[in-house]
């Protein structure tokens, strides 16, 4: 498009009373922009007032200097035009108050020893936004030739069941699998199940019947049974899957990855990326490869992953002291439901009726007072369930719970104080000891319970609150056909829960299309699962909607853009496909990238990753960013006898903008030596940028993004671990340069830390205001 530019200032919201306008409108001169002040931009008569230069004048790339993008975004939003919010409110002047940074007076006014720090500040973003819209287009929607809105649901327990029965309600076509021969899952194992229904107090038959019949009756829904996904290629709008036999071996098996060890040569050296190619088709030799679609194969939309979860198995000894595998009567819940399911509670060793049993909720090793592991509030509510049964079976009949935490959540409270008022159950918390033979039944020990004191309790079955295991842990299930292998990548940091992100995005994986619901994601009761079903149907109808319209779905939810690569100039290293958080980009047998973009999340890491920099979007680039920084002015002694310092914060715009926002909403107030620029992601950040800072003489340069690590908070799972490992090798070119390394940093913080914001900034510039000015300043 031919750009026609026009830059609008507000001066509302006290812009106007602390900024030297007709300073700040000069600005523009400098690349012959025109401009326009308003006293409410966004208000009907300052949106007017853009209306019309859009439609008089042909205005289509709009600089608008006033609040943050962060805030009536909908009311700055002209179709078929660029446009750059530029935030000279939150980040200038209401976090640069005069009382700590004053006007200049008229004889402080070009004296070479004095400056404004807030009005320049204003004016190095106002240069910064300008210098982007330049160099940014207009997105347009990618879409696919083809799109399907079939929905496959992965499982057919309880959670399948409920998901593929709302998606079809909402009138998409659903094909669900299921491996077993019969759909149901662990559900149509019970006796009884908790309950789902006010007043949350009793015992009640098990749903999954009725589930069963309901999702029979819909002809919307195709069931497959003795069904398993041999891989899922393509991508959302677009998946092909093929369908086999459990157990059977076939062609379109997915391929695994190449080991590690196996990407290298003798010395060590990384192998060439068509030797690699070669040796993965060798180490897959039976199967096609990642890019041969099956031509048999069903077409889908999004998928929903809901494949449950196994029993915890104990290893050999692990509870030796509770007498599991040397003791017949020592069994798992799991086990005890068998038993449950079958009739009257007996022990397993000889038959006789078991009218005395002990629940342990903790293996009870030393100090430690965790509950076994996978275990939650479900093994909790289990135990009491399972505690009823006794008392159903037998009027004499006694259950003890040994507990350290006892967990009943929302209304399960109301089940719990039904099992507190029998007087057949005791609970209390304890470290059980040991559990020993005695006669034909047992003796188990318990210590530091509430009662202060040791306890002893003849009983004829011990049961173990063993954990429940995500399907994940131990089985791709999904078999995607991805370069970077069919699983989800390093889910055993949790346990093999495949959550992309549990804080900011239920339901969503790592792989953008497949949502994940029920126990894959964590341990659920029923009621829990229905619901989650329910959450992760609805994504995927909205990832098929958002596909269809040429839109990326979380979190940048409407985004056009699509990575573009300039492939004259790849070297082939295969960067961008191995650090692309979601998977999005495959590669050829020599290398070459192969964008598939409704995979994509727009996160640009895969813009970060690339040493030639030739991978970009229309809205965000290198060129883009690396020109707001090169707009920002760094004054040198030419311009001052003391010239203030230059910072960039290269600021992720999920937390960290945001915190800022917050912070000056809140008037906390911090050095006006700091610029800002928003990026998508700090695993966007190209080292190219801080070089390019560097040179212009920037004194410092921070990274300032999400959480990372086992509790991260990275919108897009990798990024600030991926920046944190660039910025450690950035550290060696700084030496090489006679820089010093602490120049240049990063730092974590949450949406909620923006209080700290202040001190976390000012002691940065401070630490390089003792460094000393950048020694390229100047040149």
């Amino acid at each position: 498009m031919d750009k026609k530019y026009g830059v609008y200032i507000c001066t509302g919201c006290g812009i106007g009373d602390v900024l030297d306008m007709e300073e700040l409108c000069a600005v523009t001169e400098e690349k012959s922009f025109p401009v326009k002040i308003h006293p409410f931009l966004c208000g009907k008569e300052g949106v007017e007032l853009i209306k019309k230069d859009i439609d008089d004048e042909g205005i289509n790339t709009l600089v608008i200097a006033g609040c943050s993008r962060r805030v009536n975004f909908d009311i700055f939003k002209f179709e078929g035009c660029i446009i750059d919010r530029v935030n000279i409110r939150e980040q200038a002047v209401w976090s640069h108050p005069r009382s700590e940074f004053p006007a200049l007076t008229e004889e402080q006014k070009d004296d070479g020893e004095h400056y404004d720090s807030l009005q320049m500040l204003a004016e190095d973003y106002l240069r910064m936004g300008m210098a982007k819209v330049e160099k940014i287009d207009l997105p347009e929607p990618s879409l696919l030739e083809t799109l399907s809105r079939k929905i496959l649901v992965i499982g057919g327990g309880i959670t399948g069941i409920s998901a593929a029965i709302d998606a079809a309600k909402a009138g998409y076509d659903v094909t669900i699998v299921e491996k077993e021969s019969f759909l149901g899952g662990y559900a149509a194992k019970l006796r009884k199940q908790l309950p789902v229904a006010d007043p949350y107090d009793s015992l009640i038959p098990p749903v999954i019947e009725s589930k069963i019949k309901e999702i029979e009756a819909y002809p919307n829904i195709t069931i497959k049974t003795d069904t398993v996904v041999a891989r899922i290629a393509g991508q959302p709008g677009d998946f092909i899957v093929t369908f086999k036999k459990p157990g059977e071996k076939i062609r379109f098996d997915v391929p695994y990855p190449l080991p590690e060890e196996m990407k290298l040569d003798e010395k060590g050296n990384e192998l060439e990326a068509e030797k690699q190619h070669e040796l993965f088709m060798e180490y897959n030799k039976g199967k096609e490869d990642i890019l041969e679609i099956d031509p048999d194969g069903e077409k889908f939309g999004a998928v929903v992953l809901a494949a449950g979860w196994r029993p915890y198995e104990p290893e050999k000894d692990e509870f030796a002291h509770l007498g599991f595998g040397d003791l017949p009567d020592v069994v798992t819940n799991t086990q005890f439901e068998e038993i449950a399911a079958k009739g009257k509670i007996a022990r397993p060793s000889d038959g006789k009726e078991a009218k005395s049993v002990v629940f342990i909720q903790s293996p009870g090793k030393g100090d430690d007072d965790n509950d076994f592991d996978y275990a939650g509030s479900v093994t909790s509510l289990v135990a009491l369930k399972q505690a009823k049964y006794i008392r159903e079976d037998y009027d004499d009949g006694k259950a003890y719970i040994f507990y350290q935490h006892m967990r009943t959540p929302g209304l399960s409270e109301n089940f719990y104080r039904n099992i507190q008022d029998d007087d057949g159950i005791f609970m209390t918390k304890g470290e059980v000891i040991s559990v020993s033979k005695n006669g034909d039944g047992m003796i188990v020990e318990a210590d530091n319970t509430l009662l202060g004191e040791k306890v002893k309790v003849k009983t004829d079955m011990v049961v173990l609150a063993t954990g429940m295991v995500p399907v994940t842990a131990d089985d791709p299930v999904v078999n995607l056909a991805y370069r970077q292998g069919p699983a989800f990548r390093d889910i055993g940091l949790f346990n093999g829960y495949c959550d992309s992100n549990f804080i900011c995005f239920p339901y969503e994986t790592q792989r953008t299309g497949v949502y994940a619901a029920g126990c894959v994601r964590r341990n659920m009761t029923i009621e829990e699962s229905v619901e989650d079903a329910a959450g992760a149907a609805l994504k995927a109808i909205q990832c098929i909607e958002s596909t269809n319209r040429g839109v990326s779905v979380h979190p940048r939810s409407g985004d056009m853009t699509i990575p573009d690569f300039f492939f004259q100039r790849c070297t082939q290293c295969k960067r961008c496909t191995e650090e692309c958080p979601f998977g999005a980009l495959d590669d050829d047998e020599k290398g070459t990238p192969k964008v598939n973009p409704t995979r994509c999340r727009r996160c640009g890491t895969c813009m970060g990753a690339c040493p030639e920099r030739i991978i970009g979007f229309a809205d965000y680039s290198i060129d883009s960013v690396g020109s707001m920084i090169k707009a920002i002015s760094v004054p040198s002694e030419d311009d001052y006898d003391e010239p203030p310092l230059r910072i960039v914060g290269l600021v992720c715009e999920n937390d960290a903008y945001p915190a800022l926002d917050i912070a000056g909403l809140n008037r906390l107030s911090y050095s006006a030596k700091v610029r800002f620029v928003p990026v998508r992601c700090l695993g966007s950040v190209n080292v190219v940028w801080i070089k390019d800072a560097l040179a212009k003489g920037m004194d410092g340069i921070f990274l300032l993004g999400c959480k990372h690590g086992d509790d991260y908070q990275c919108h897009f799972v990798k990024g600030s671990e991926l920046a944190e490992i660039r910025m450690k090798k950035i550290g060696e070119a700084l030496s090489s340069l006679a820089l010093e390394e602490e120049r240049v940093a990063q730092f974590e913080v949450a949406i909620d830390d923006y209080d700290k914001l202040p001190k976390m900034i000012n002691e940065f510039v401070e630490m390089v205001e003792e460094l000393g000015p950048n020694p390229f300043k100047g040149f």
